[in-house]
């Protein structure tokens, strides 16, 4: 029987909700100092109201040494306090945690990085506080910045890289100086594609080598061919745990996802906002059905004009393989239109009878043209539905789950 890398018993974290932070500068201490007699004179209280909330409740875990363990969850549900607890960053307001092993923790962008310091140095000071000695760090320092691709600014203080080289840089320390367990939260969307590839690919070679994982992701593809085990985490308690499969399958079917055929909201940046969402029926009763055509609706306020908007959506099994991608405005030409200010609507179409009977998330990519993302990330204007067969052609039922598998195709279906 494989001993216990991580033991933890009844785990709860209570944050107040309205306190004030713990450390003041000297200019604000003076400022409050010098204005308390007026705030008392207007009958004003220097206290002010908090309220607890529960991060995390009554969490408990046993993690087997070389086990690879998906954390999955709604955000804020938890999943980042966790690991943050686990790594010994915060800790907890009740029970404990027990690490048997040298952790290395990638928990956002640059974790224990010093930003005046340059890669060298941050690779030095990070193997350093690992516990790794100067022999074993230079043992692996060649393979650290290989992987990284920053041998050019090595040399260069950390707080002159752009995010993707931080990012590298960061997962390439926690990665190759030899933790025991790797603890990796949802910092890989910061990469591009190829980079996001290969830092699985290493997790999953760390993996083999008999090491734990605890990976926190939303890709669920990802999960699913990484990890053999998952803890699901709703409101900051464990809803189920077991194999990885069973957990996507729970996740997927709990009454707060598996229907959101509407979504309304306000995020992206200052070059446009995404408002509204939704995926309806065109059949004239409604029904989602096998054989109805579906219409999936994007609406966003474009704030200045854009040259080379990007709106785009995804189309996920409820096993969450990515099965389509679609793009409404795909400009191949060097010089796409310019989108001028004002409301956007685009409306894409799912011809019926080429879905199979299941549940369905749609995720959405709006950007500009080989500059940026706007919006679309985690659960921006996410959309799920069930489709049931009632009069489609046939009893298709969606291909069961096999690891590792991902089918992606671009159909040539309608927009409008």
């Amino acid at each position: 029987m494989s001993a216990l890398a991580i033991s933890a018993e009844h785990i709860g974290k209570m944050y107040e909700i309205g306190a004030t932070a713990g450390y003041k500068t000297f200019r604000e201490s003076i400022t409050e100092t010098m204005t308390a007699p007026l705030r008392w004179a207007k009958g004003q209280r220097a206290v002010a109201a908090t309220e607890p909330f529960w991060a995390l409740r009554d969490v408990s875990m046993e993690v087997k040494q070389g086990d690879v363990v998906g954390i999955l969850g709604r955000n804020g549900a938890g999943k980042s306090t966790l690991l943050k607890v686990l790594s010994r960053i915060t800790a907890p307001t009740t029970g404990r945690a027990v690490l048997r092993g040298r952790m290395g923790s990638l928990l956002e962008v640059g974790t224990g990085f010093h930003p005046e310091l340059t890669g060298r140095d941050n690779i030095q000071l990070n193997g350093s506080i690992l516990g790794m000695s100067r022999t074993d760090i230079k043992k692996h320092f060649d393979e650290i910045v290989a992987f990284a691709e920053v041998e050019k600014f090595l040399d260069t203080p950390v707080k002159n890289y752009s995010s993707g080289m931080y990012m590298r840089l960061a997962f390439a320390v926690a990665a190759h100086l030899d933790p025991e367990i790797l603890v990796i939260d949802e910092v890989l969307a910061v990469g591009d594609t190829a980079f996001q590839k290969k830092c699985l690919s290493k997790m999953d070679s760390v993996a083999k080598e008999g090491r734990t994982v605890l990976f926190v992701s939303h890709n669920m593809g990802a999960i699913s061919a990484l990890c053999t085990t998952g803890l699901l985490l709703h409101q900051g308690q464990v809803v189920t745990s077991g194999p990885i499969q069973d957990v996507i399958r729970r996740y997927s079917s709990m009454g707060d996802l598996s229907s959101s055929t509407h979504w309304t909201g306000n995020c992206g940046d200052k070059n446009a906002r995404l408002r509204e969402t939704w995926v309806r029926s065109l059949d004239p009763d409604g029904s989602f059905d096998t054989a109805a055509d579906l219409e999936v609706g994007v609406r966003l306020d474009v704030l200045q004009p854009i040259e080379g908007l990007i709106i785009g959506i995804r189309l996920f099994s409820q096993y969450e393989y990515e099965l389509a991608y679609m793009l409404h405005d795909d400009s191949e030409s060097s010089s796409p239109d310019t989108v001028m200010p004002g409301e956007v609507v685009r409306r894409f179409i799912i011809p019926g009878n080429m879905l199979a009977a299941g549940n369905y998330r749609i995720g959405l990519d709006i950007g500009i043209h080989l500059v940026k993302k706007i919006a679309g990330d985690k659960d921006e204007g996410a959309l799920m539905f069930e489709l049931e067969n009632l009069r489609g052609v046939g009893r298709r039922f969606p291909v069961p789950a096999m690891r590792g598998f991902t089918s992606l195709f671009r159909p040539a279906w309608p927009v409008v």
